[in-house]
């Protein structure tokens, strides 16, 4: 018996001596007997979900989905139709205002109980996401189900607080989503959460090739109790989610895709009067420093470009070394790649997945040869790949120029590209070499040097020796061509609310006849009388880098009081007076890191400089349109209060700093966005002039301003305060002229970040329309007149918000 003992432990401790020797792993398969149930029960086709239950499709067409792991049949899953999505559509309709009734309170015991309904069927819902997405069983397991519970619990939280927190707000009404295939569930859970807590219903429309969770995830919502007709799932195409955008009866569209679809939504959406966010592409820089922590850097790569496989918009995919630690710094990482293990989803002891499918297999190939033809070196980690299935071995390519395909182009796979860079400046410049600006990694144990760095990053998210953290109370969304609106956090919550003054407007054109009924009434009653007009002999010109030049095309367009005479005349500027602008207003770039104490200063000046010449304009105001005198130094006064109500908000406006469940906080920081192009109103000349302008320089933007036509007397005058006021050159610039080309002229300027149209509605559907090039903001009012008196309506934050875009900055604590 010892003998026997003897040798079999001699034999086990062989085997134990073996396994720490090489570090092989066994298999380690995740059971998927309850997820092939459930799909067994629905053998014959999932049909959509509408008004609580599952419905048929309406013209009986099915597609099949696959599992990308081995390409085998996954389920029959309903093609969706026009119809299907008006039945989807007219569910959600016929369910919001009972939604929105129950109350902040009511709403949150739903969520609450979403939360919880996630955390009892985690398992299942991780092995149903690993199947139909090919990504790892525990990636699924310890980040997307977590992360999908926690964000129905942080919402339930914004239910419970919308009555106090949100007071002046409404919720959007019938919400319509599209979300991807690479974060199936978890992108659910961004999307749906707010917009049910705030009070909105939704129709949710899954990838194509990733269908799976989401009609889990809606058959257990009705089982918890969720009302029919707040959640809708339609599956199908492309074309199942061009019906939703163009949908009549939908109120928001919030995508998260590629940058290619998201110009489709926006052209598809324009002048509609939805609600759009979008959720993009990108190609974020993970900028090491010499002084990183290089080990801790190397895992940080293994997170940022191997994680899911690559397939993240924000992956990490532009690897920029400083030049002293490159060479060691891509020795250490090939090692690490070798320790790679590419498997199937449900081995829980694999580092990658499959890709999605056998096309975005060959289109990370074909990236990947196209590097190589370019120069670029290809390293990929050694090791069998399964059989079947789309996968792709952990990938690296050095010596790659800033202008390669690789470089530019969103890879969406496992593939990592390698620059070198001296100094930190041209570190942020070669960080910046992108359309996109989504997110971004700075590495350096020097904290001083990297958060002097993420300020000047152009990406919606920075991680500070860290990467890949998100959290449902912190925001996430990009800049540039990687979309607009922010998605988490309070920041989000407002993607899914509409001011209650904004929600009261009426068509321009109705208030603009009564507002001029009033003002001759009160005219032949005597209420008022308009002054005379002083005599002008000269063109007004424009306005442009701080001076008055005169238009390109020396053409202008003449002025008329409210009489019908001749008031005098404008230039009528063209296009290259546009870019002229833009050029003055790209060039004042300063204005946007002035201090905000610096920016409130100059908006006190503007209001005392046009206090002082009150009744000059308002004498100019009652000539050009007929009102009253009282009602013109109204308008005076009200443009006078309004600037220093932004002069107030200048250096309150600020951000916050987000805790969320690790060590390290996220500093919400507010930037401006840029160069913003402004189209004003006829109404209220001077008061909507200043009530435009003066939330954009509170917070650091420059502006190009086309004044409203019939009235441009008015806004001509206000460059003379201008320039008495301290003001630097190109912060403000105005071109006047004709609004209908100019507007167009803005709206395609790839230069200018953003464009705020008032006026009449078919010049909001040209803006948002040709604003597709570049991706630009809109704040638009298709043809919705603002009470421009009313703070409520034309004064506040909710302009504020639209003047700035946040940046989340994530500070790990600790070692």
């Amino acid at each position: 018996m010892s003998s026997i003992s003897s040798n079999n432990n001699s034999a086990g401790s062989s085997s134990v001596a073996r396994y720490f020797d090489t570090m092989d792993y066994g298999p380690a398969p995740e059971s998927d007997t309850d997820a092939r149930e459930w799909l067994a029960r629905h053998a014959e086709g999932f049909g959509h979900f509408i008004d609580g239950r599952f419905t048929p499709a309406s013209d009986g067409v099915h597609f099949d989905t696959a599992e990308p792991a081995t390409g085998q049949r996954l389920a029959r899953v309903a093609q969706g139709s026009a119809k299907d999505v008006d039945a989807a559509v007219a569910a959600a309709r016929a369910a919001q205002p009972g939604w929105h009734a129950l109350g902040g309170h009511g709403r949150a015991r739903h969520l609450y109980a979403l939360a919880r309904m996630v955390q009892r069927h985690a398992r299942l819902l991780a092995v149903v996401e690993a199947l139909d997405n090919g990504k790892p069983i525990r990636e699924a397991r310890d980040l997307d189900v977590p992360l999908a519970a926690r964000h129905f619990y942080h919402h339930a939280g914004w239910a419970q607080l919308q009555e106090r927190e949100f007071a002046d707000h409404v919720p959007l009404g019938v919400v319509g989503q599209i979300i991807p295939w690479n974060f199936p569930l978890l992108m659910l859970a961004w999307k749906i959460a707010p917009a049910l807590a705030l009070g909105n219903t939704v129709v949710l429309k899954p990838a194509e090739l990733t269908p799976l969770s989401a009609l889990l995830f809606a058959e257990l919502a009705a089982q918890a109790g969720l009302p029919r007709g707040v959640l809708n799932v339609v599956t199908g195409d492309g074309a199942t989610g061009a019906a939703l955008v163009a949908h009549d009866g939908v109120d928001k569209i919030a995508f998260t895709g590629s940058t290619e679809v998201g110009r489709l939504i926006r052209a598809a959406t324009a002048g509609t009067g939805k609600s759009l966010t979008l959720e993009l592409g990108g190609k974020s820089p993970f900028i090491v420093f010499d002084d990183a922590d290089i080990d801790a850097a190397v895992e940080g790569v293994v997170d940022a470009i191997w994680f899911n496989q690559g397939q993240v918009c924000c992956a990490g995919s532009r690897l920029l070394l400083q030049e002293g630690i490159a060479n060691d710094f891509i020795a250490r990482l090939k090692r690490r790649m070798q320790t790679l293990r590419v498997g199937l989803p449900l081995d829980k002891a694999i580092d990658m997945g499959s890709l999605i499918d056998p096309t975005q297999l060959e289109r990370v190939r074909s990236l990947v040869a196209a590097g190589v033809r370019e120069g670029a070196s290809c390293y990929q980690a050694p090791g069998a790949l399964p059989p079947g299935g789309s996968f792709f071995p952990p990938t690296l390519l050095t010596g790659v120029q800033p202008a390669s395909t690789v470089a530019t182009e969103e890879i969406f796979g496992p593939v990592m590209v390698t620059m070198t860079f001296r100094t930190p400046d041209e570190a942020v410049a070669l960080a910046n070499n992108t359309r996109y600006g989504l997110a971004a990694s700075v590495w350096s144990e020097t904290i001083g040097l990297a958060l002097g760095i993420a300020p000047q990053l152009h990406a919606g998210v920075v991680w500070v020796n860290a990467t890949n953290l998100f959290d449902a109370g912190v925001g996430f969304g990009g800049y540039r061509e990687s979309g607009y609106g922010r998605e988490g956090g309070r920041e989000g919550c407002y993607e899914y609310l509409k001011p209650r003054a904004w929600a009261q407007r009426k068509p321009r054109s109705a208030e603009v006849v009564a507002a001029v009924a009033a003002n001759e009434a009160a005219t032949k009653t005597g209420n008022g009388s308009s002054p005379a007009l002083p005599a002008i002999d000269r063109t007004a010109k424009l306005f442009i880098g701080g001076k008055q030049v005169r238009p390109d095309g020396e053409l202008s367009r003449p002025a008329f009081a409210a009489s019908g005479q001749r008031a005098g005349e404008v230039g009528a500027g063209n296009r290259k007076d546009i870019r002229n602008a833009v050029a003055a207003a790209r060039a004042a770039a300063s204005w946007s890191s002035a201090t905000p104490h610096r920016r409130a200063q100059a908006l006190y000046y503007l209001a005392e400089n046009l206090s002082a010449r009150a009744g000059e304009f308002a004498a100019r105001i009652a000539s050009l349109t007929g009102v009253a005198a009282e009602a013109a130094q109204a308008e005076v006064d009200a443009s006078v209060g309004r600037l220093f109500a932004y002069g107030a908000w200048a250096d309150k406006y600020e951000g916050a700093v987000h805790v969320p469940p690790l060590r390290g906080v996220a500093l919400a920081t507010v930037e401006a966005i840029g160069v913003v192009g402004v189209v004003c109103p006829d109404e209220a000349p001077l008061l909507s002039f200043v009530s435009l302008l003066a939330p954009l320089m509170a917070m650091g933007n420059r502006t190009v301003i086309v004044p409203g036509e019939k009235h441009a007397l008015v806004a001509t005058d206000f460059y003379q305060v201008l320039e008495t006021s301290d003001l630097p050159a190109g912060v403000v610039n105005l071109v006047t002229g004709p609004a209908a080309s100019l507007a167009r002229t803005l709206a395609e300027h790839d230069d200018v970040d953003a464009l705020w149209v008032f006026g009449a509605k078919e010049l909001s559907r040209d803006a948002e329309l040709l604003s597709v090039g570049n991706l630009k903001r809109t704040l638009a009012d298709h043809g919705l007149a603002t009470d421009w008196h009313d703070p409520a309506s034309a004064e506040g934050p909710a302009f504020l918000r639209h003047a700035t875009q946040v940046k989340n900055i994530w500070i790990p604590y600790g070692e």
